[in-house]
């Protein structure tokens, strides 16, 4: 956008959820993105003279939440509304030994335990969970606390179905799903990154157009080939279809955090990425 509509002097960005040290500049445009999760904050000076930016000065600010005081009425309002909920948001659920993070355009560690939740809770051969980047991370030997779920969770949509997919139809939704993400036109890609998936493996050249970019699909548990015309049990959730019946995924992930006591992840190399 900034390289072909004129007269834009900032763009604050923030879909990403990334924070970029220096702003990123197109032609006389600066582009400003802060991160998620009040993690930083941006000052940006302007040298404005009649009616023209001249230059910049920008610094990203980390937040050192511990060495701040906070201000008495918002905590104070805080407090108020979370303290119906402080009970429940911070139980104790498990532990984990694993990085948990929502990153990565194919995987983070957040979705590979929401995708194993959902294959053994819901009794699947594969799991699909969005492609979405938003929670904070949970460090190794942390406590996974309730409000730690909701915090990678919490949507308006969340029902976790069961259902049955052939293998050709699971292909047609990771190829539409990649081509929102890989598709040559900007103007033609919807953001989010690639749908994650549990007990299923594949290739993906993102150089390829539609349709040919995804290959090699296979069944994880079995290590066999997707058939197409096979069916398969598939367990997602965040399904924008009217009347979409299942548990709310936040008890979904709860329950299985609970009987495990402790998450710990191998790294997930399910994916294989050819980039040219």
């Amino acid at each position: 956008m900034a390289g072909e509509v004129s007269g834009i002097d900032v763009i604050l960005s923030g879909h990403t959820h990334d924070a970029l040290p220096e702003p990123f500049v197109v032609g006389s445009t600066i582009i400003v993105a802060t991160g998620s999760n009040g993690k930083f904050v941006s000052r940006v000076d302007l040298d404005v003279r009649q009616g023209q930016v001249l230059g910049f000065r920008h610094k990203l600010i980390p937040i050192f939440s511990d060495v701040i005081e906070p201000d008495a009425e918002m905590a104070a309002q805080i407090d108020a509304d979370r303290g119906p909920y402080e009970d429940a948001l911070n139980e104790v659920i498990g532990t984990t030994d694993t990085l948990l993070y929502r990153r990565g355009n194919f995987n983070g560690t957040w979705d590979d335990v929401i995708c194993d939740a959902l294959l053994e809770e819901r009794d699947a051969d594969i799991a699909l969970s969005p492609g979405v980047r938003w929670g904070p991370s949970v460090l190794p030997g942390a406590p996974i606390t309730r409000e730690d779920i909701w915090n990678v969770t919490s949507m308006s949509y969340p029902n976790a179905y069961r259902t049955e997919f052939t293998g050709e139809f699971l292909h047609v939704v990771l190829e539409d799903v990649a081509d929102n993400l890989f598709h040559p036109d900007p103007y033609f890609q919807q953001g989010g990154d690639m749908v994650r998936t549990g007990g299923l493996g594949y290739r993906i050249d993102i150089s390829k157009p539609q349709g040919s970019r995804i290959t090699d699909l296979t069944l994880l548990k079995t290590g066999e080939a997707i058939e197409a015309s096979k069916n398969y049990v598939v367990a997602g959730w965040a399904s924008v279809n009217e009347g979409t019946e299942g548990p709310p995924i936040w008890d979904v992930v709860e329950s299985y955090i609970k009987r495990k006591g402790t998450i710990s992840l191998e790294p997930n190399t399910s994916v294989e990425v050819i980039t040219n």
